[in-house]
């Protein structure tokens, strides 16, 4: 009998493109983590429409009719507890949680950041890329924490930086590759092969399953 698959809910705030990659790689019913729910703090995120036809539980928490940050995630909280939500992942969810909510998902919530972490934190990354000058970029999923844009990595991939890069260009590659390693993150989280230790993560065996999500710098053509 196959291992039951965790029930997982995506935040997004827009089109949600890495939501639409982690519900394709969850189309796979030997993939360890099924997508049951998509939340989205705005009303005309184009993502509810896909995540809808796809089949799932699609609701809007919008943000803008709450006091505050935690009156929202409780709205949030409860959502999630009737689904019976076991991992949740934010998927261009555009809003700063409170330590509350991590609180509540403590190791069972997943980013993903268009950066290296712990370079170029916040925004607007592939600009700041380029300011700086470095010659290697790219994408980081990582365990969230109250600290912004940090917490324990599960996977990164890389790109070289282009002397012909502009932020669009330079984003996009990026973006390719955070729809590679976001479903495998998420399946290995899923999967229990991965465990925390302190501000790092460590493969449960690494002699038999080796982490395949640190990647080497992957040569693409300009596009």
């Amino acid at each position: 009998m196959s291992p039951r698959r965790k029930r997982t809910a995506i935040l997004i705030s827009g089109g949600g493109s890495n939501m639409r990659a982690l519900i394709e790689a969850a189309r796979d019913p030997a993939y360890p983590a099924e997508i049951t729910l998509v939340i989205s703090n705005r009303p005309d995120a184009g993502g509810l429409v896909y995540a809808k036809a796809a089949g799932i539980a699609a609701s809007v928490v919008d943000h803008k009719i709450y006091a505050g940050r935690e009156e929202f995630e409780r709205s949030m909280q409860a959502l999630l507890e009737i689904h019976r939500i076991e991992l949740v992942c934010m998927a261009g969810f555009l809003r700063m949680v409170t330590p509350w909510f991590i609180g509540q998902w403590a190791g069972r919530l997943l980013n993903i950041h268009p950066a290296l972490l712990p370079a170029f934190r916040g925004l607007h990354t592939h600009e700041r890329a380029l300011a700086e000058g470095v010659k290697i970029h790219g994408c980081t999923v990582h365990f969230v924490v109250p600290a912004m844009d940090e917490g324990p990595i599960v996977a990164q991939a890389a790109v070289p930086v282009l002397d012909s890069d502009t932020p669009e260009s330079l984003g996009r590659r990026v973006l390719a590759q955070e729809h590679i390693i976001y479903p495998a993150a998420l399946a290995r989280v899923a999967g229990n092969c991965v465990t925390i230790q302190g501000n790092r993560t460590f493969d449960v065996d690494p002699a038999a399953t080796p982490n395949p999500m640190v990647m080497p710098p992957i040569v693409p053509s300009d596009a």
